[in-house]
């Protein structure tokens, strides 16, 4: 496990700009997150201090070696959960590792994405869940699917295992995109991994049945929501921070609900613009800088 003191999410404008001033601030930050969205094939018009149009991949990039020239550590590395320490830090597992940190910067933009089943909407928080460290207690012993394809989706059916042993993961008749490495983890605990879509969900008050897009029914009461990656919507909900939506709410200084635990850029809400992207990393990165120095330093 790594020690850090500030960990970033999302190598986007506001997760760069955040690592420019931690970094510069000396503190000791690594940011996660592989290229953004903006940093394809983007030509971008109203950006502060360019007179002719840049590219977004361009912008990305000055960005990387900036906060590169002040120290910032940056991995390309899928998060997958973050969760408290007895110690006070928080715990951030990846894909490949595992850091111990003070400070947890989310910015890894919103996430839009809603599963393709017919009366998600119905269910929601009667069945339906986002979270599994918020409701994973309520379905102990119960039968459970987790809806997602890839490595995010697998490591949320391994952590259900902590409360039930029925789980299963369904991909939503998409192909599967769970590497070998979490494959083996899943069928040493049991849980096959369905590619069906699901046509149509049981219940009356709450979700008893599934059926699939074949005619195969299930007998499941929980559908655990883990499409593509995590997003800071999803860490958020897992550490118990308030979000109205999609977004995480934060006050002036950025700051959530959760000590030591900042925001900025689309996750929050607002005018999802790169310049108030930039605005928002450099705030929460003056409010992570006090909150390390004040909090952590010398323990």
């Amino acid at each position: 496990m790594k020690d850090v003191e500030t960990l970033i999410i999302g190598q986007g404008p506001a997760g760069l700009s955040a690592a420019i001033y931690t970094a510069r601030g000396g503190i000791k930050t690594m940011l996660l997150g592989c290229d953004p969205k903006i940093a394809g094939d983007y030509d971008i018009d109203n950006y502060f201090g360019f007179h002719e149009t840049v590219s977004g991949k361009e912008l990305i990039d000055r960005g990387v070696a900036q906060a590169k020239r002040f120290g910032a550590e940056m991995l390309c590395d899928r998060v997958l959960a973050i969760h408290f320490d007895d110690t006070g830090k928080y715990i951030v597992k990846t894909e490949k590792d595992e850091y111990r940190t003070c400070s947890v910067i989310l910015a890894t933009g919103v996430s839009r994405k809603k599963p393709d089943i017919p009366g998600v909407d119905k269910f929601d928080g009667r069945g339906i869940s986002w979270c599994v460290s918020c409701d994973g207690f309520f379905f102990k012993g119960k039968k459970v699917l987790v809806a997602g394809e890839g490595i995010y989706a697998a490591n949320q059916a391994i952590e259900l295992t902590d409360y039930t042993p029925d789980v299963a993961i369904c991909t939503l008749g998409k192909e599967s995109s769970i590497t070998p490495e979490y494959m083996k983890r899943l069928r040493e605990l049991n849980i096959p991994v369905i590619e069906k879509s699901i046509k149509e969900l049981k219940g009356d008050d709450t979700l008893k049945g599934i059926v699939f897009a074949d005619g195969e029914e299930l007998n499941a009461e929980g559908i655990f929501i883990a499409l593509g990656d995590a997003s800071s919507t999803d860490f958020a909900r897992s550490l118990g921070i308030i979000t109205e939506g999609n977004f995480i709410q934060v006050d002036r200084d950025m700051k959530t609900n959760a000590p030591g635990i900042f925001a900025a850029g689309d996750c929050t809400g607002g005018f999802l613009q790169i310049a108030v992207a930039v605005g928002e990393g450099a705030v929460a990165a003056r409010s992570a800088i006090a909150y390390v120095k004040e909090t952590c330093r010398g323990k």
